[in-house]
């Protein structure tokens, strides 16, 4: 059936194609870097006196469709030295362009990577971009240049503090963003448990991070979309570059294969601070390492292959007794095919694993859980001419969750094997996603997606009363866990449950003059997956589920209004949108809910519904000795979970309230001041408010001892965040371009030291008998330096 509905559009834009063809000629290439043959990714391509133009896709490539003539050609990208020319159309042609970089803008802090007023037309909203030399520049704990924390200070971002794992979205929960790398889902972003990102910086040609007006190519998640491309390699030498760090170092590789036609690249990054604890009589651990590899290969004019991957792994043991290790595994081998001057397409064949295990050697037993999923994707974007362009494409997934299996670690262990029950699905996706221009003031993208997800068969699925796993205890005012009545089992290949959704995408720009547009965009996102976690930040220990008998899919609604200008000859840029969304079936816990080696978690959650809104404001300097932005979020985030019948109470009686990543303010200023070419200069200045918690409101006396007793949820908040980092760049030699380059980094985080609350527990004090609130700080003040080198 899809296929026929693949056929039909081809047909259809066929005829539209042929109808619109008459006296016009199409021009197509690819652009690159001069120096090593990368292609660029966001390039604009325009034509002035048109007032037309086109920017290349993820692989360099660009098609557009003009009348026969003679025109001016402009070729921008930010960084690179502009090129103006002269092209005579006559007939369909193929023109590569090779940019070189301009040494002038090199060092310039930017936020995305095209600041031209082309992006002022395009109905794009609520994407932000960072370039690899920006997160390498902004100030970090311990140096190591990270992607998640340079994220975080763009508008609409948080983070659940130091030391969490993930981030947070326009006041959505972590496990709400799909983060893709070469198109492969990543499940767990962090290493160490969110000090250090799993994105090795040095290996990242594009970022972008989708907050909403989310295209219909894009699903599976209802918050964001953080969609990540590794480099491709150097086609024309072999190059090399990495850094060394106070606690970590990291090194790339790439040069070309078969010189100008194909390429690789090798990255490695890890840590090595544990081999220091054994001077202070530690037998403790704690460490990570990942691989970044990718090869492309030019087949001919119209086909190119690329295979990529990633592999990581962190480590966290305690003497002989505790051994931690989780990570990410992703494969993607793809192809890009040129049908014709109009019709570029991608298949991509993916693989990817999250692994999560625990070696407790003294209790006698391994513990073993993750994800797999294996994906195919083919994908097409069709130039029909220079105001009217489709993309469109299908995808399955499929998926296989291991929840948990205990096996015993010795022979002489006590513990019984055991298998908690392994979960399948299948998940299908066709989308059609259209960019239009209505005139010169008016641009459109709409889109929709359909999506099916087939929960299938596994061994065991529990039956309960009434079809309700959970109960409410109305004499002890409390949810327990209903009986069942009874087991079905189920063949593999059968369908336990099935969903299906439409997802309809629409976004609008109106240009009010040549410096500003005002856009809005709606936006109708499903999530099948849930990730198991009642912290305020994932752990590796969470553990995802797919929804089913028990659980429904998330829904999401998100409309966004948004004002947009640029001044001072695009010096400055000033981005202000407002958004407002709703979720449905968001799951929640009941208290006291146990999620770890549970084989029947629909017995401790229940389905509720969020919602967010807010203002976000981005003000940029892009150009200048001084560069960086202003960001600024007022946003409110909650959640309300009512009770299964009238008779319970839910959760906080059914009533709204905050969520664990509700903040009210957040502020962050970052800037870059390049003094001379010798020395650079970077800041950041972090305000937010303070997270919600659960404190207790009162306390009882059981036996003589002082119990607390724990008020409504997240009805109190930790103290206001705030932070100052700086950071000071060297570069010796800054003229020089061949052979041995370096840069000394000195940076402080946290420059004015001041404990942050990560948390705040009570605990009753054994001396006085009193109970206490002890206030835990993550970091104080940390110095770092890195040695950064290339050659």
């Amino acid at each position: 059936m899809k296929f026929r509905i693949i056929g039909l559009v081809l047909l259809l834009v066929g005829g539209i194609q042929t109808s619109l063809s008459q006296d016009k000629v199409t021009l197509k290439g690819i652009i690159s870097d001069s120096e090593s043959s990368e292609t660029l990714i966001g390039v604009n391509i325009l034509f002035p006196e048109l007032k037309s133009g086109a920017t290349t896709n993820e692989y360099g490539f660009y098609s557009i469709t003009l009348p026969k003539g003679t025109y001016a050609i402009v070729i921008s990208y930010l960084g690179y030295t502009q090129i103006s020319d002269t092209i005579n159309l006559t007939t369909d042609t193929t023109k590569n362009f090779l940019l070189s970089e301009s040494v002038q803008s090199l060092n310039e802090v930017v936020i995305t990577e095209n600041v031209e007023k082309l992006n002022i037309r395009k109905p794009q909203m609520s994407l932000n971009a960072l370039s690899a030399n920006t997160i390498k520049e902004i100030p970090v704990v311990f140096g190591e240049a990270d992607v998640i924390k340079s994220i975080s200070l763009l508008p609409g971002v948080t983070t659940a503090g130091e030391g969490a794992s993930g981030f947070n979205v326009r006041g959505g929960a972590a496990d709400q963003n799909l983060i893709l790398l070469d198109e492969a889902t990543i499940y767990n972003s962090s290493h160490l448990f969110g000090f250090f990102s799993v994105f090795n910086p040095d290996a990242i040609k594009d970022l972008k991070l989708y907050k909403g007006g989310i295209p219909a190519r894009y699903g599976g998640r209802v918050s964001s979309v953080l969609d990540i491309y590794q480099k491709e390699g150097n086609k024309n030498a072999f190059k090399m570059n990495g850094g060394i760090g106070l606690i970590s170092s990291r090194l790339l590789a790439e040069g070309p294969i078969n010189k100008g036609n194909g390429s690789f690249l090798l990255g490695g990054r890890a840590t090595y601070a544990h081999l220091f604890l054994p001077l202070f009589d530690l037998d403790n651990s704690a460490y990570f390492y990942d691989l970044n590899t990718k090869i492309s290969y030019k087949l001919n004019q119209n086909n190119n292959i690329y295979l990529s991957g990633y592999f990581g792994r962190d480590v966290l043991s305690f003497n002989d007794s505790f051994k931690n290790t989780y990570g990410n595994t992703i494969l993607n081998f793809r192809w890009n095919h040129l049908f014709s001057n109009k019709l570029f397409s991608n298949l991509s064949l993916i693989y990817s694993d999250y692994y999560y295990g625990l070696n407790l050697n003294f209790i006698g037993f391994n513990w073993d859980s993750g994800i797999q999923n294996f994906n195919i994707k083919y994908d097409f974007k069709h130039y029909l001419n220079n105001n009217f362009t489709l993309q469109y494409g299908l995808n399955s997934i499929y998926h296989k969750f291991n929840p948990g299996e205990i096996k015993p670690s010795s022979d002489d262990s006590g513990i019984n094997p055991d298998k908690l029950i392994d979960k399948y699905a299948f998940e299908n996706a066709f989308y059609i996603d259209v960019e239009q221009k209505l005139s010169n003031k008016v641009q459109l993208s709409y889109g929709l997606r359909y999506s099916t997800f087939l929960r299938l068969g596994q061994d065991e699925l529990n039956i309960y009363a009434n079809n309700r796993p959970v109960v409410f205890n109305s004499e002890l005012q409390i949810y327990e866990k209903a009986k069942p009545i009874g087991v079905e089992n189920f063949k593999r290949g059968k369908v336990m449950k099935s969903f299906g959704n439409l997802e309809p995408r629409l976004a609008l720009a109106y240009q009010i003059n040549s410096q500003s547009s005002v856009k809005a965009s709606y936006n109708r996102l499903t999530q099948y997956l849930h990730l198991l976690s009642n912290t305020s930040s994932p752990t590796p220990l969470d553990i995802w589920t797919p929804s089913g008998r028990y659980t429904k899919p998330q829904l999401l609604d998100q409309v966004a209004l948004g004002y947009f200008k640029n001044f001072n000859n695009d010096t400055y840029s000033l981005e202000v949108e407002t958004f407002y969304k709703t979720v449905k079936n968001r799951i929640d816990y009941v208290d006291g809910a146990n999620l770890i080696a549970n084989d029947a978690i629909e017995q401790v959650i229940l389905n509720g519904e969020a919602k967010a809104y807010g203002l976000e404001v981005l003000f940029r300097k892009n150009t200048g000795k001084l560069t960086g932005w202003l960001s600024y979020t007022l946003s409110n985030s909650e959640q309300r979970t009512p009770g299964i019948t009238s008779a319970d109470p839910g959760i906080n009686n059914g009533e709204w309230y905050k969520t664990a990543y509700n903040k009210t303010h957040d502020i962050s200023i970052t800037s870059s001041y390049k003094y001379n070419k010798k020395w650079r200069f970077n800041a950041n200045f972090l305000f937010q408010t303070g997270q919600p918690v659960t404190y207790p409101n009162a306390q009882y006396e059981y036996n003589g001892i002082k119990i607390p007793n724990y008020g409504l949820r997240n009805e109190f908040r930790l103290p206001a965040y705030n932070r100052l980092d700086i950071s000071a760049t060297y570069t010796p030699k800054p003229d020089k371009k061949e052979g041995w380059q370096s840069e000394w980094v000195f940076g402080i985080y946290n420059v004015y030291n001041r404990s942050n609350a990560a948390s705040i527990t009570f605990s009753e004090n054994r001396d006085t008998g009193v109970n206490e609130a002890t206030r835990l700080s993550i970091f104080g003040i940390v110095p770092s330096i890195t040695y950064n080198f290339k050659f």
